[in-house]
C-alpha cells in the first residue's frame, strides 16, 4: 500500500518527507482543515500497523514524525473530550453501561440499508467501511499487554473469535475482503482511502489513539463495548438490506456472522472485559464511558453525513 493523497499543506509536507531519504524537517505547519489533519494522523498511525511501500520502516519512530503526531493527537483528543459530558453510571456497573449505550439514540445507516438504500449507496458504504473492517480488531489489540489479568484474559477470548479462532479463513477481516471481492470491489487494504470522508478518518483515528496510549486503555475498552453492544441488530438489518438488493452471499455472510457473534461479544465486552477492568481499577470508569460515548458520537456523525448526502442526491 502506498501513502494516500494529501488533503492540504500539512499532509502534503508530511507525505513528501515520509517518502524522502533526507532528514525529517518542516513539519511545524498547522493543518489546513480537518481533512488535512486527519489524513496526516491516519497515515502516521498506519506506520504502526502494516506501513507503506513508499515509506522506510525507520520513519515509524522518527522523533519529528512522532512530535507532529502528538500535536495532532492533543488537538483531536481535546475535541473529543469537549463533545463528551461526564455522567455517573447507575449501579451495578454492567447494567449501568448497557443502559448508557441503549439510551443513546442516533441515526441508523443499517435501518436505511435494510429498507431504502439503493445498490450504489450500499457499495459506497462498503467502500468506506473497508478502511476499518480490513483490519478489524487490530486497534484494540494494542491494549492487551496494558491490562490486569482478568480483563486481559477476557479481551483475548473476544479477540480470538475476531481473528478466526485460529483459522485464517474465518478471520473477520478476511470475510469482509471476500465480500468486497464478490461485490466487485477492491479488497486490497485501503484501496478507497482517498475517497472516504473525514468522519471515517476520525472513526479510525479514535480507535488508534485509544489503543496506542496506555493512559487511554479504558477508553479503548469502552469504545469496544459500545461498538459490540450496537452491532448485532444493525448487522441483522445490514444482512437483510444486502439480501433485498441481491448482493453476493459472501457479503451477506459477513454481516450474518456478526448477528450471533456480537450478541455474545457485547456481554463479554461490557461485563467481563470492562467490568473486570473497573473492578481492578475503579478510577477508570469515567474513561470507559468516554470511550463508549466517542464510539457512538463518531458513528452518529458519519451516519448523519451519509444520510444527508443521499437525501440531497
Amino acid at each position: 500500500m502506498l501513502l494516500p493523497k494529501a488533503r492540504g499543506e500539512l499532509s502534503e509536507a508530511l507525505f513528501d518527507t515520509l517518502r524522502s531519504e533526507s532528514e525529517v524537517e518542516g513539519l511545524d505547519l498547522r493543518p489546513t482543515d480537518g481533512d488535512d489533519a486527519h489524513i496526516a494522523l491516519w497515515a502516521m498511525y498506519e506506520l504502526h500497523y502494516a506501513g507503506f511501500e513508499d515509506v522506510d520502516d525507520e520513519r515509524e519512530w522518527n522523533p519529528e514524525v512522532l512530535r507532529l503526531r502528538r500535536r495532532l493527537e492533543r488537538d483531536f483528543e481535546a475535541e473529543l473530550r469537549a463533545r463528551h459530558t461526564a455522567t455517573t453510571l447507575d449501579e451495578p456497573f454492567a447494567e449501568g453501561l448497557f443502559a448508557y449505550i441503549a439510551h443513546h439514540d442516533g441515526p441508523s445507516l443499517a435501518a436505511h440499508v435494510q429498507r431504502k438504500a439503493d445498490r450504489e449507496q450500499v457499495l459506497e458504504l462498503l467502500r468506506h467501511r473497508s478502511i476499518y473492517h480490513l483490519k478489524e480488531s487490530d486497534p484494540v489489540a494494542w491494549s492487551v499487554p496494558r491490562l490486569p489479568t482478568a480483563p486481559k484474559a477476557a479481551l483475548m477470548e473476544l479477540q480470538y473469535d475476531e481473528f478466526g479462532g485460529g483459522d485464517p479463513n474465518r478471520l473477520h477481516a478476511h470475510l469482509f475482503a471476500l465480500g468486497l471481492e464478490a461485490s466487485g470491489l477492491r479488497a486490497d487494504p485501503f484501496a478507497y482511502i482517498d475517497d472516504v470522508p473525514v468522519e471515517i478518518l476520525e472513526l479510525n483515528n479514535a480507535m488508534s489513539l485509544f489503543g496506542l496510549h496506555r493512559r487511554l486503555r479504558a477508553a479503548s475498552l469502552g469504545h469496544l463495548a459500545a461498538f459490540e453492544a450496537t452491532s448485532s441488530l444493525p448487522s441483522r438489518r445490514m444482512a437483510q438490506g444486502l439480501a433485498r438488493l441481491e448482493l453476493p452471499q459472501e457479503m451477506i455472510a459477513y454481516y450474518e456472522e456478526h448477528v450471533e457473534a456480537d450478541a455474545v461479544h457485547e456481554q463479554l465486552a461490557v461485563r467481563t472485559i470492562c467490568g473486570a477492568l473497573v473492578a481492578a481499577e475503579p478510577h477508570l470508569v469515567d474513561d470507559v464511558v468516554f470511550g463508549a460515548f466517542t464510539c457512538l458520537d463518531l458513528e452518529d456523525r458519519y451516519a448523519q453525513r451519509m444520510l444527508d448526502e443521499w437525501v440531497a442526491a
